[in-house]
């Protein structure tokens, strides 16, 4: 359980495993430290207000604590857990949002009907792409594959990622640019 010290990387995964198996609050400051914010920027990043982002990845971090027991560190990664559970919180207050409240409705003075099959076609759609894009992303080779978590649920840029990794910044780029190729025809094929 290593913290970032020059070109070494923190162990995310023992961290989280510390939070599961003993309720380890140090370990979880750290998790809260280092996902908090990236959970609220890739809540930002997919149109949901600043506010909205903030409480979310409070209930990001709070269900990761509550339910760290559920972890297993073979079917994912700590960053694809935590994002997964970001996107599915967003999913919920998206729901939520567009859910017609009883005050709001018209109770029949000829008002229209909202149309909420759309909206469920919508997240029907977004769960969908979500679940082939874990699975194209469990496809790609693992050095790719922890590149991409990095750069875009890390929200590291290739720099940061060339220095934290010690690889050429053109090996950075080649690798994410052969990984978004990959992903891209793999989700075209489905």
């Amino acid at each position: 359980m290593s913290l970032e010290t020059g070109s070494q990387e923190t162990d995310w995964a023992a961290l989280l495993l510390a939070v599961r198996d003993r309720a380890d609050r140090a370990a979880f400051a750290a998790l809260f430290q280092h996902f908090a914010p990236r959970v609220k920027g890739f809540l930002m990043k997919s149109g949901t207000p600043a506010a909205v982002a903030e409480d979310c990845a409070q209930d990001v971090m709070a269900t990761l604590w509550q339910k760290a027991h559920l972890f297993d560190p073979a079917k994912a990664s700590v960053a694809t857990w935590v994002f997964t559970i970001a996107r599915n919180r967003r999913i919920d207050v998206l729901r939520k949002s567009r859910r017609v409240e009883p005050e709001d409705l018209d109770w029949g003075l000829g008002g229209d009907v909202p149309d909420e099959t759309a909206n469920q076609v919508e997240i029907y759609e977004a769960e969908e792409e979500a679940r082939d894009l874990g699975q194209a992303l469990k496809a790609l080779p693992a050095a790719q594959r922890a590149l991409i978590e990095r750069a875009y649920w890390g929200d590291r840029s290739h720099g940061e990622l060339a220095a934290e990794t010690g690889l050429p910044l053109g090996t950075i780029k080649s690798r994410i640019r052969l990984a978004l190729e990959r992903l891209r025809r793999e989700m075209a094929r489905e």
